[in-house]
């Protein structure tokens, strides 16, 4: 078995609504200003204007998810090591029409 056979790329798109842009802009603001955040002061505060100039919540987001929530994918099967882990958050247009179908259909069962 050659080593590119030996490696699998897991994909998973999941898309959220944000309920409240400002409370999550704050929750994420409060981890940036985290004393356990391993940031300089220049750091944070770009990460800040960052978060607080995305009016989408994007950047909010994706300081708010721990690297540790996404392995937990995995940490089950023993059969497997992960590798390489990238996580990206960005605006959407919303559920695709045939997943709000499938979701109409599911809640009317």
């Amino acid at each position: 078995m050659s080593d590119a056979q030996k490696f699998l790329r897991l994909t998973v798109e999941l898309t959220v609504e944000v309920l409240d842009v400002d409370a999550l802009q704050a929750a994420a603001l409060a981890e940036i200003r985290h004393p356990e955040a391993e940031l300089t002061d220049e750091e944070r505060s770009e990460q800040a204007e960052l978060v607080k100039s995305d009016e989408t919540g994007a950047s909010a987001l994706q300081w708010l998810i721990e690297p540790e929530h996404v392995l937990q994918l995995v940490d089950h099967i023993d059969e497997i090591e992960p590798r390489e882990a990238m996580l990206g958050v960005e605006p959407s247009e919303g559920p695709a029409e045939d997943e709000e179908e499938a979701e109409d259909e599911h809640l009317h069962l």
